[in-house]
């Protein structure tokens, strides 16, 4: 591996390198720079920067949180449930954040007598987190309590945490401490051996019981406690079974537990705390092969199942003392529908957000008893934005083998369908997550100037349940890029935009998809963005020291292992770079980046400028002070993505400037 002395981040040569092709992308894009001040502007003036979110109650209070025009970041609020009480600020990112570069809020849990404060912040990037408590009557920081912590929850004493811990070099969480706050001792409660699992603490929304869930990415098992017994020891609910995940909530003397013991889109099962085991297990829905159960939801009276059928979410409301079931109805025909914030147990209002492509991000309360919806905020987009003006749709691509793929598309009405808008495409397809069908106000400054939008919902996502996840990873992980290799070709062929106007872009894993049908067909698109691209896929799977590489042989397979090698190192995008053509490219990274680190793209561009046969644009840009999701400020954040939105309107021939940027 030529480029492998670019992972010693300690080398002034590396700094050196990256420090390098900044300059160079930052003179290459010079002429671009009045396009993204305007675009930058644009997006400042749609954003309502000034504004509070929907509080939500918990324990006589009502938490929320707030911007103010000019910060970068939210302050965290609340203030007693009653129409005179004053706001307290529970939490100021912006004074946390004032001496740092990047500032980033993990953990926020409020003990049960809303006295005390848990929560833990980054300050690099490379989410490493230290977990605080503060006293929120006083004001006052009683505790520095751990390093490298990831979640927490307090028992019912209002005074012993639970708290879990990363290993240094691999970043899994991977040991659960129990503390008193203000004690010098820190018990170790449980600590994981196995690499490939990673363990997590949580507490029911009845508040009477702590759950330690230990979880690799195909199977799981559940330890229980009573919050009010924070001393005694964890219980099973069920050991775990290889290729079995279950995850639980509780409600009265039963669990309830979504499993895929049966049938990979899980079921849900009933049982009672004081017997857990799975002899005891009641099937009160079974496995579909067409609705994929997503998560559970238990209240007082209610039960509600976020299920995902024909790609789309959905919302099945039980009243548990009937047994009778509804749906709650969304109204349009693509969208996004998830849980809010739903801390009260004894509850039957639900709370619910949705938004679609051309709906802004929408706060709903649902009553489960009336069966009624209850808009409480949308979110403003300043400057007049009328959703009538733009178009939704969904269409479907035929794959190779003949599978069906959905394509989401947005554009606007007056952009006609005559092989000559430009055109956009988004994908990720791995993990089984379902790419959300979700609003953006920035994304108005590429509709307005005539782009088609599309995410193409490819194999290896979730949007057809645990079936569309398997047939996209490990030996099936190909399928992931015919996929969007067909979406694209299909988009072409009914007109919706030009091959020579086409630009693509995925992030992390969907970086990785990037970097393949860039190998695979670098002739059918104009542009590739490439946001912080999982692109030396063998390197890090054969190496166990980094982050996530263990856990993640469930995904991508164990390149230690011949047939798995073989088939990775057939699609990896670093490895399969050759002297060829290519689209022109914007590579994007972060030096403190802890998922996929900063050298993986780093060495792709290297290789890439020493092989590839075009004069077409290459342009790494590294952000020196940031992780894996960018900058962290509101404001930081849409200077990148107006950078972003300037290189794709480049290539896509609009907003030309009088002098051109090299290479075009």
């Amino acid at each position: 591996d030529d480029y492998a002395w670019l992972r010693d981040k300690s080398n002034p040569e590396v700094k050196a390198h990256l420090d390098a092709e900044n300059a160079y992308t930052t003179a290459v894009l010079a002429p671009l720079e009045p396009l993204r001040e305007r675009l930058y502007g644009e997006m400042l003036d749609r954003l309502k920067q000034t504004d509070q979110g929907v509080p939500w109650r918990k324990g006589g209070w009502l938490y929320y949180s707030r911007t103010v025009e000019g910060r970068q970041y939210p302050i965290h609020c609340r203030r007693q449930d009653r129409p005179d009480a004053r706001e307290e600020v529970t939490l100021d990112l912006n004074e946390l954040g004032r001496e740092e570069s990047f500032m980033a809020l993990g953990a926020y849990e409020v003990s049960d007598d809303g006295r005390r404060l848990a929560y833990s912040t980054d300050t690099t990037g490379f989410r490493e987190y230290t977990l605080f408590v503060k006293d929120l009557e006083t004001g006052e920081l009683l505790e520095r309590v751990a390093e490298r912590t990831g979640t927490v929850a307090w028992a019912d004493d209002d005074r012993t945490l639970f708290y879990t811990v990363e290993e240094e070099a691999t970043k899994r969480q991977h040991r659960l401490y129990r503390h008193a706050v203000g004690a010098p001792d820190h018990e170790l409660v449980y600590e994981e051996k196995d690499p490939a699992f990673n363990v997590g603490v949580d507490r029911t929304r009845s508040g009477e019981y702590l759950l330690l869930e230990i979880e690799s990415l195909t199977t799981s098992e559940v330890r229980f406690l009573p919050a009010g017994k924070p001393g005694d020891e964890w219980s099973f609910i069920a050991p775990r079974v290889p290729d079995q995940e279950y995850e639980v909530d509780q409600r009265g003397p039963d669990f309830f537990l979504r499993v895929n013991d049966t049938g990979r889109n899980f079921r849900l099962v009933r049982a009672p705390i004081a017997s857990p085991g799975r002899k005891s297990w009641e099937e009160i829905l079974p496995h579909r092969a067409d609705v994929m159960l997503e998560g559970i939801d238990l209240f007082r009276d209610h039960s509600v199942l976020f299920e995902r059928e024909n790609g789309l979410p959905q919302a099945r409301v039980t009243d548990l003392r009937t047994g009778e079931w509804h749906r709650i109805s969304f109204p349009e025909a693509a969208y996004s529908a998830y849980p809010g914030q739903n801390a009260e147990f004894d509850s039957a209002v639900y709370r619910y957000g949705y938004e679609s492509l051309v709906t802004p991000p929408s706060v709903f309360d649902y009553d489960m008893e009336a069966r009624t919806s209850a808009l409480l905020k949308q979110k403003e987009v300043l400057g007049g934005y009328e959703p009538s003006r733009y178009r939704t749709e969904r269409v479907e691509a035929t794959a190779a083998d003949g599978e069906s793929i959905p394509i989401s598309i947005v554009r606007r009405r007056d952009v006609a369908r005559n092989s000559s808008a430009p055109l956009y495409l988004y994908a990720y397809g791995s993990y089984g997550f379902p790419l959300p069908v979700t609003f953006s106000s920035n994304r108005l400054s590429l509709l307005d100037r005539g782009v088609v939008i599309a995410l193409a919902h490819v194999r290896g996502g979730g949007e057809l349940g645990k079936r569309w996840h398997d047939a996209g990873r490990m030996m099936e992980k190909k399928n992931t890029f015919a996929d969007f290799v067909a979406a694209a070709e299909h988009l072409l062929a009914e007109g919706y935009g030009a091959r020579e106007r086409l630009v693509i872009e995925g992030g992390s894993a969907g970086g990785l998809l990037m970097g393949a049908v860039a190998n695979m067909r670098p002739d059918l698109f104009r542009a590739v963005l490439l946001q912080v691209p999982f692109v030396d896929v063998i390197n890090t799977m054969l190496d166990e020291t980094l982050p996530l590489t263990v856990g993640e042989f469930e995904e991508w397979g164990n390149p230690k292992e011949k047939e798995a090698y073989e088939y990775i190192r057939s699609y990896c995008p670093y490895s399969n770079i050759a002297a060829r053509d290519y689209p022109s490219m914007l590579v994007r990274t972060s030096f403190n980046d802890s998922q996929v680190m900063y050298w993986e793209p780093a060495k792709y561009v290297a290789r890439l400028r020493a092989l590839k046969t075009d004069t077409r644009p290459l342009l790494l840009e590294t952000n020196m002070s940031a992780g894996h999701g960018g900058a962290s400020g509101r404001y930081d954040r849409l200077r990148e993505i107006a950078f972003d939105y300037a290189f794709i309107l480049w290539q896509m021939g609009i907003e030309a400037t009088t002098s051109r940027p090299s290479g075009a």
